[in-house]
């Protein structure tokens, strides 16, 4: 599928389900939240991945083997992913040291993204992508573009939560504490 196509189709998916859509994805795949995908990937490893970053270069997820990562997908467009990113920068300051690594990967434009990084003043490593973002999405459990997705991995690579949706902070929190 062509860049463009695909991209408007990942928005698509969005929008339906924010707008009350999940009768209609139901209807036509049999999962009305993919819930069970994302599910289905806790207490395995976290795939492999490489993209490029918000400079243009390639990063790979091994670099941030033996922390806690969080893993992010978003876009500058999507209203909770933007509502979630200043708890994002709070935590990164406050857990950095004990071990946790937040990583955000954006399916966006990458002047937006730089803007967006500007005025939120980002602490932690942004990734840059389009058709190979949602490809790495989709295999963590993203199976029909839900944004924000954010995944927790573990020091030892193991998947130990996946939230669909906004992360608030108490189910963060609660989750940290597990891990660090």
């Amino acid at each position: 599928m062509k860049k463009p196509v695909r991209l408007a189709a990942y928005i698509l998916t969005f929008a339906v389900g924010m707008w009350g859509g999940n009768l209609l994805i139901q209807k036509l795949t049999g999962n009305a939240s993919g819930q069970e995908a994302a599910e289905a990937m806790l207490d395995r490893p976290a795939p492999d991945f490489s993209l490029p970053d918000i400079d243009g270069k390639i990063r790979h997820s091994e670099e941030w083997a033996g922390t806690v990562r969080v893993v992010n997908f978003w876009a500058t467009w999507c209203p909770p992913c933007r509502s979630e990113t200043p708890m994002f920068v709070d935590m990164q300051e406050k857990y950095g040291a004990a071990g946790l690594q937040f990583v955000g990967i954006a399916i966006d434009d990458t002047d937006k993204v730089q803007d967006f990084m500007d005025t939120y003043g980002i602490n932690y490593p942004m990734l840059i992508g389009d058709d190979n973002a949602i490809d790495v999405a989709k295999r963590y459990g993203n199976r029909f573009g839900a944004l924000p997705y954010t995944v927790i991995i573990d020091r030892k690579g193991q998947i130990r939560h996946v939230q669909r949706g906004e992360l608030k902070q108490e189910t963060a929190e609660k989750v940290f504490r597990k891990l660090l």
